[in-house]
C-alpha cells in the first residue's frame, strides 16, 4: 500500500480510510514522516483547529497528517478552503468511520480527494515476514490479467518443495486462526484472545457510536455476533430482525453499519440469467477471521464456512488494495446451480468453487462446466480453490485445482 500514496511534494489531499486496527496511523507517518501529525481524538486539538482562521490554515497547520478527521468537521471546510486558494498543497485525511469521511468528501472535497483503503494483512502480506519471501506478486494477481487459466496455471509447478509449501501453508493457517490485523503478530496466543475482545468493544464505543449514536448498543451487539455466524450465508434481513428482535429497516441500517466499517462484505448475486431464473439476495461475508472467530466463539475448527469467508476476504483486500479492476458475483439458480464467486473483468469471467478439503471429486467441476458453457467465448476458466497441494488441471474447458495457500501466497 505505501507504494501506491502519492509523495507529498504532489498538489493532492489524501483520504486514507479502512477498518480500525490496521494500521492506517502507522501507515501515514512512515510515509509522511516529515509532516505535521494531529490527532483529532483529543479534544484538546479540536478545540485548536476550530479556533484557526480558515485564511490562516495553511499559515498555522500547512501540510499535516489529520488523523480521526471525522471527529472535527470543521477541518474538511478548512482545508478546502487553503486548498482550493492554492496555499495549501498537500494534506492527508485518516479515519475508520467510512460512513462520515465519505460524507463530508461529499459536502465539501469531492473531485479534489485521491480515496485510499487499508485493509487488514492479506495471507500474501504474512507470509513476507517469513525468511522465504515470494519472488513476485502472488499467483491470484495473475488473474487481473487479460489471459486465461490454462496459460496462467499450466507453467505452475504441480507441487512445491516441502518447506516452499509448509512455509505457505503455515501463513494460511495464521490467517485462518488469528485473521489479518498487524497489531496481533507480535503477540501470544492468549493476549491475541485478549486483544480482540477488546477490539470488539473498542469498535462498539467508538465506531459505532461514531456511525449511529445509539444509546442501547446490546440490539446492534446481538445483531453483529449473529451476522458473523451467517458469514457465507444468502442475506436475510427478515430473519436477522427476528432473532435480533428488531425490526427490518434496522436490521438493514444495522448491516450497512458493519458494511462501512469495512467489518463485512456483501457479495451480490451475477447480474445475468445465465441457465434459469437466478436468486437475487447477495450473501454476507466477514472479512477479518479473528474477529469472525471471536464473535462466533470458534476456536480451533476451520468450518467450511470460516474457509470459504477467508477465501472471499483474500479475493476483496488483494483487489482493494492494488485498486484491481474487476468484480465479484456468486450465481445461484433456483433450480439448485450454484457456482461461489464468479470474477468479472473486461477480459472474460473467471468461475471459482471453494471447498474445504483437501480431495475433490468429479462433482466439484459440474456448476463450473455449466456457466462455462452459458458464457461461451466470456469464460476465460474456473478454479476449484481446495485445502490440497497440487496445482493441476481438473476438467474442460480451462478448469484447475488451485490450492488456497499457494493461490494467495505465489
Amino acid at each position: 500500500m505505501e507504494q501506491n500514496l502519492p509523495a507529498s511534494d504532489k498538489r493532492r489531499l489524501v483520504l486514507l480510510t479502512g477498518a480500525r486496527q490496521t494500521g492506517k496511523t502507522t501507515l501515514a507517518r512512515h510515509r509522511y514522516g516529515d509532516m505535521r501529525y494531529i490527532n483529532m481524538d483529543a479534544p484538546e486539538n479540536r478545540e485548536t483547529v476550530r479556533g484557526i482562521a480558515s485564511p490562516l490554515w495553511a499559515r498555522d497547520i500547512g501540510p499535516a497528517v489529520l488523523d480521526e478527521a471525522q471527529k472535527e468537521p470543521v477541518v474538511f471546510e478548512k482545508v478546502k478552503y487553503a486548498y482550493d486558494g492554492g496555499a495549501l498543497p498537500f494534506s492527508v485525511l485518516l479515519g475508520s468511520s467510512q460512513i462520515l469521511l465519505l460524507k463530508r468528501i461529499r459536502e465539501t472535497l469531492a473531485g479534489r480527494v485521491s480515496l485510499f483503503e487499508l485493509w487488514p494483512l492479506t495471507m500474501a502480506e504474512i507470509f513476507n515476514g517469513s525468511s522465504a519471501p515470494p519472488a513476485g506478486p502472488p499467483l491470484v494477481d495473475e488473474l487481473f490479467s487479460d489471459r486465461g487459466c490454462d496459460d496462467i496455471f499450466a507453467k505452475q509447478p504441480g507441487f512445491l518443495l516441502a518447506e516452499e509449501d509448509a512455509s505457505r501453508r503455515r501463513a494460511q493457517d495464521y490467517l485462518l486462526q488469528w485473521g489479518g490485523m498487524p497489531a496481533l503478530l507480535s503477540l501470544t496466543a492468549e493476549e491475541r484472545r485478549q486483544w480482540l475482545k477488546d477490539y470488539e468493544y473498542t469498535y462498539l464505543e467508538r465506531d459505532v457510536a461514531d456511525l449511529a449514536r445509539l444509546d442501547d448498543l446490546m440490539p446492534f451487539r446481538k445483531f453483529q455476533r449473529l451476522a458473523a455466524m451467517r458469514s457465507g450465508c444468502l442475506l436475510n434481513y427478515a430473519e436477522l430482525a427476528r432473532n435480533t428482535a428488531v425490526s427490518v429497516d434496522t436490521a438493514r441500517r444495522y448491516l450497512e453499519y458493519l458494511r462501512l466499517s469495512y467489518q463485512t462484505f456483501l457479495l451480490p448475486p451475477y447480474h445475468a440469467s445465465l441457465t434459469s431464473t437466478v436468486v437475487k439476495t447477495p450473501k454476507t461475508y466477514w472479512l477479518d477471521i479473528g474477529l469472525l472467530r471471536h464473535l462466533t466463539g470458534t476456536q480451533e475448527a476451520v468450518t467450511g464456512e470460516i474457509y470459504e469467508s477467508m477465501v472471499v476476504a483474500e479475493w476483496v483486500k488483494w483487489m482493494k488494495t492494488l485498486g484491481r479492476e474487476g468484480e465479484l458475483y456468486f450465481y445461484r439458480t433456483r433450480s439448485g446451480l450454484e457456482v461461489d464467486v464468479l470474477f468479472e473483468s473486461p477480459a472474460g469471467v473467471v468461475g471459482m468453487e471453494i471447498k474445504s478439503r483437501s480431495i475433490l471429486a468429479t462433482r466439484d467441476v459440474t456448476g463450473l462446466m455449466e456457466i462455462a458453457a452459458a458464457l461461451g467465448r466470456r469464460w476465460r476458466g474456473g478454479l476449484v480453490i481446495y485445502t490440497g497441494n497440487e496445482i493441476k488441471r481438473i476438467g474442460t474447458p480451462q478448469i484447475w485445482a488451485i490450492p488456497s495457500h499457494r493461490l494467495f501466497n505465489g
